[in-house]
């Protein structure tokens, strides 16, 4: 069983994403791809939750899903969402990840 903890900015930031896409209802797919200066990227999507795939967080009103592939890279993550003058957006801090480039987008494990 895979464990994301997600903040209460984070999941108000999503809820209203998810209402000007018109995506309510759906899960957010959080994910890792190859990619990134440091070989490995984060990628989060709304989507279905299909049945192979696991709740990895589940309240405040969202669902995040992870599929199997991703599951072990982001197990422990804590996804965040930073408001500032000189940057702002979703941040994950992942206890698995070896290096980390500055940008904070990619990582490697």
């Amino acid at each position: 069983m895979v464990h994301v903890d997600v903040t209460p900015p984070a999941v108000e930031q999503v809820l209203k994403i998810m209402d000007r896409q018109g995506k309510s209802g759906t899960a957010l797919r959080l994910f890792v791809q190859g990619g990134g200066c440091s070989g490995l990227s984060y990628g989060m999507t709304f989507d279905k939750q299909e049945s192979g795939d696991e709740v990895a967080y589940s309240g405040g009103g969202i669902t995040v899903v992870v599929d199997h592939a991703s599951a072990p890279l982001l197990d422990g993550v804590k996804v965040d969402y930073l408001m500032g003058l000189d940057a702002s957006g979703f941040k994950i801090m992942n206890p698995n990840a070896k290096e980390t480039c500055s940008c904070g987008k990619s990582f490697s494990a």
